[in-house]
């Protein structure tokens, strides 16, 4: 079990009036981005599931998270744990505290305990309560005025406009999707130092610095699954298929998560590869880690599921839910009363072997036409 040894003391913020303005203090300096999350528990319940659930709305998730059953408190705050983690959150705020039971406060402990991350309680009262200062006892905690704990907090009554994203709503037809879905199956688990993929003549998928950030913002707020964003995160970066990808174990990715090894143990595309994982892509390899740490499951492979799962998308229908896929064929014919080219209602996934015998350089096109033949490919 993944724990930290000296987890940061417990803070308490005691709020005897109830004041809107601290209310609004915390949840004004929720910043993911710089490390601060603040989680205001969803009233009414005492659920501990709720809270994870919290949790990780608060990462910016979607949920209830599918895939598990609905009262299975376990890998829902084990992914919190994870996400916490590869994401470099270093203080969660916790509101209504004096409202929690004994067990979703061990809960947050708990999660304290895993990630490292700094707990803050604000507890609506004069006083801290019974219950909550028996839970903190054994751990200890520290009172601290809220000034001192939220500094620099923006004015609430300025409107924060959420940053202008110009691909927001569009398809993004990637040319490195293009060889995703293989027909080769699983082989044998291949443990080989492989060679860096630039060695070996392949140039990774390029793409605007927009078209980036825009991948990671939609497989952010896509999934709370580590495992799912992190492998079609690698098949964007690699021009991997899904068999290559099985392939990857937690061995396989550096510290760091700066560079990931695919194998090719039958040698149908261009051997084993190690491949440099993009700044962008880092969090979601290093969650899907993480999350197998926790999980007391490391030699497992990378992109499965660490707790038993049911009704997850195929990667491919998750491409199309985050609007992710390859380039289209053009229709033979505009529809009536329409211009130019039309993308088809259903996506088109190729069954490519293209990339098996060929170095990949090809740039994205976002007008959604499949680029030519011979751009960006060699014969080695």
């Amino acid at each position: 079990m993944m724990t930290c040894s000296d987890p940061p003391p417990v803070t308490v913020v005691l709020d005897p009036f109830d004041d809107a303005l601290h209310t609004r203090a915390a949840l004004a300096a929720h910043d993911p981005g710089a490390g601060r999350l603040t989680v205001h528990p969803t009233p009414g319940t005492d659920s501990s599931v709720c809270l994870a659930y919290d949790v990780l709305a608060a990462l910016g998730k979607p949920v209830p998270v599918s895939g598990y059953p609905g009262r299975a408190a376990g890998p829902p705050w084990a992914m919190a744990a994870a996400w916490i983690l590869a994401t470099s959150i270093t203080r969660l705020t916790v509101l209504r505290a004096h409202l929690l039971d004994r067990r979703r406060l061990q809960d947050l402990l708990d999660l304290r305990s895993r990630t490292g991350v700094r707990l803050v309680l604000v507890c609506h009262r004069g006083t801290v309560p019974a219950p909550v200062e028996r839970m903190l006892a054994p751990v200890g905690y520290r009172l601290a005025h809220a000034c001192a704990v939220l500094p620099g907090v923006p004015d609430p009554s300025v409107s924060q406009l959420p940053p202008y994203r110009p691909l927001a709503g569009r398809w993004l037809p990637l040319s490195a999707l293009t060889t995703l879905v293989a027909a080769d199956g699983p082989d044998r688990r291949c443990r080989c130092t492989a060679p860096a993929a630039q060695a070996r003549g392949f140039h990774p998928p390029q793409m605007r610095a927009s078209v980036a950030e825009e991948i990671a913002h939609r497989l952010h707020a896509a999934t709370a699954h580590p495992h799912l964003a992190a492998e079609l995160a690698t098949a964007v970066f690699t021009a991997a298929s899904t068999t290559q990808l099985a392939t990857v174990h937690p061995g396989d990715l550096t510290t760091g998560a700066t560079a990931i090894t695919l194998h090719d143990p039958g040698r149908l595309r261009r051997g084993c590869l190690t491949h440099q994982v993009p700044s962008w892509a880092r969090p979601f390899l290093l969650a899907a880690a993480y999350l197998r740490r926790i999980a007391a499951v490391p030699d497992e492979p990378l992109f499965t599921p660490p707790f038993p799962t049911r009704g997850l998308p195929a990667l491919t229908r998750f491409a199309e839910a985050c609007k992710l896929r390859p380039p289209q064929p053009r229709q033979s014919r505009p529809a009536a009363g329409t211009r130019g080219r039309q993308s088809p209602s259903k996506t088109v996934w190729p069954l490519s072997a293209a990339h098996y015998h060929y170095p990949w350089a090809v740039t994205e096109d976002l007008r959604g036409c499949p680029p030519p033949p011979s751009s960006g490919r060699r014969r080695t």
